[in-house]
């Protein structure tokens, strides 16, 4: 994967540069010292590092913008950066950039039960926004795997979702509103706590933008009442495509879970030895959870379970208790880590329709075979948002490339039958010269233009999203 070169020009004003960032901010919120910026110089796609010229930590939307000016005066590219979860390269810095981070901004800053937002400052993780609100019987819906961790900002950024986001939908559908602050310091609001917001949809234009727009601050969010009750049941299979079309006929039947997960047999395995949840020995599981009265959870299991009868399962387990659900789940929340005990990984992130899983499972394994590289697969499968997981060996030369390649292949599939290059993790690095698979050259051109708009000489985010070569062009003539 290509990196950027630094400019020259910027890294040789950095004693300038950082002197007006410490003017404008509190003691200790600059940080430009070659140790501590290496704590900042990857996220979670690991294979790619690179120490950035300076980090901030501002704790206020007022500094963010103090932050923006300065930069956007001296032409000093900015990378905003969540938790650095990003599994697509998003938070990578360059070596001239100014790294923004938003942890310090962790606070909750209003909660109205009665119209059921919260507003939050966007450094707070994903897991605590539920936790702030949980006591009065409230929760946050979408869940992303590293929820312990991710921060409202990058979820915002990537429009990540998780396990539960067959009914309640990702990000953009549990966003309300957020306070952003432009490249040139400018602070906007947008949206807010109600149901829609007049005029141009620019809320649903910042979610998914990958801080090419602007680095939101704060965000207003939806909190919903917990459900009565839930109940999970897992179900074994002979086979991955079995499996697959057991998931496109729940969803043709118009029953609609909470969550469908998919796991195979590597994966399997792999969360057996780690974390002991019971799995059976099969070659693929789902794990398929309802909620609602005992009443509906009844009904809609009744349904659910008589379509996978039909696919003749290995095993049908249907839990009798809240430690019986949480074994069932403990595999699946434990499957990241597991399968990084065994190998190193690139976790890909695609997207299909659900019609389609038996036919891209099946193609998955041949080209599996045809690279020499395991794939194992864990994924939401009810919307289709896959994620394979291609094992390699980072100290094996020439073992990193090869395993890109085979992501690219997987991923030009996953648009060939009828999907998109992402469904949460974004576009980042990983992507972004897969992005003329799926878009013409007028779609970019016009994706393009809007980040004209609000960062005419693209500081903000740069080497993301838009092949290297535009990026460097639209650089240079703004």
């Amino acid at each position: 994967m290509e990196m950027p070169k630094p400019d020259s020009t910027v890294l040789s004003k950095k004693d300038s540069i950082l002197r007006r960032l410490q003017e404008v901010l509190p003691a200790g919120a600059v940080i430009h010292e070659a140790a501590e910026t290496r704590a900042y110089e990857c996220d979670a796609l690991t294979a790619y590092r690179c120490p950035p010229m300076a980090v901030v930590l501002p704790a206020s939307t007022e500094e963010v913008a103090a932050t923006l000016r300065v930069c956007h005066e001296l032409g000093v590219p900015v990378v905003p950066r969540g938790a650095g979860t990003s599994l697509a390269g998003g938070a990578l810095p360059t070596a001239d950039c100014v790294l923004l981070g938003v942890a310090r901004m962790n606070a909750v800053l209003e909660t109205d039960y009665e119209n059921r937002v919260i507003r939050v400052q966007t450094g707070r993780t994903n897991l605590s926004v539920s936790g702030a609100v949980e006591e009065a019987g409230f929760f946050y819906a979408p869940d992303p795997s590293s929820q312990l961790a991710c921060a409202i900002a990058g979820n915002v950024a990537m429009n990540s979702g998780g396990a539960h986001c067959l009914k309640y939908g990702v990000t953009t559908n549990n966003l309300l509103g957020v306070t952003m602050v432009l490249m040139d310091g400018t602070v906007v609001e947008l949206g807010g706590a109600h149901l829609d917001a007049p005029g141009y949809d620019l809320l649903g234009l910042v979610c998914g933008s990958e801080g090419q727009l602007g680095v939101v601050t704060e965000a207003t969010l939806r909190i919903l009442p917990k459900p009565e009750g839930a109940r999970p049941v897992l179900m074994a299979f002979s086979s991955s495509e079995v499996a697959g079309q057991c998931v496109s006929d729940i969803i043709k039947a118009g029953v609609l879970p909470v969550a469908i997960e998919f796991m195979d047999r590597l994966c399997i395995r792999a969360t057996e030895d780690f974390a002991r949840a019971g799995y059976p020995d099969c070659e693929a599981l789902l794990i398929v959870e309802v909620e609602g009265s005992d009443a509906e959870i009844d009904e809609q299991l009744g349904v659910i379970l008589q379509i996978a009868r039909r696919h003749d399962p290995l095993e049908l387990r249907e839990s009798g208790s809240a430690e019986e659900s949480a074994r069932i789940w403990l595999g699946r929340k434990s499957a990241f880590g597991a399968m990084g005990q065994i190998a190193d990984y690139m976790c890909l992130d695609g997207t299909i329709p659900v019609s389609a899983l038996p036919m891209v499972l099946r193609r998955i394994g041949e080209m599996s075979e045809e690279f020499g590289l395991q794939v194992g697969n864990v994924f939401h499968a009810g919307d289709g948002n896959m994620h394979p997981l291609i094992l390699y060996d980072a100290n094996k030369p020439g073992d990193l490339e090869l395993c890109e390649r085979f992501g690219a292949e997987i991923l030009k599939l996953c648009v060939e039958a009828g999907g998109c290059l992402t469904g949460e993790h974004g576009v980042g690095i990983e992507k972004r010269d897969l992005m003329v698979h799926q878009f013409a050259p007028e779609d970019m051109e016009i994706q393009m233009a809007v980040k004209d708009v609000f960062d005419p000489r693209w500081l903000l985010n740069p080497a993301k999203v838009f092949p290297l070569a535009a990026s460097r062009a639209r650089r240079v003539a703004g």
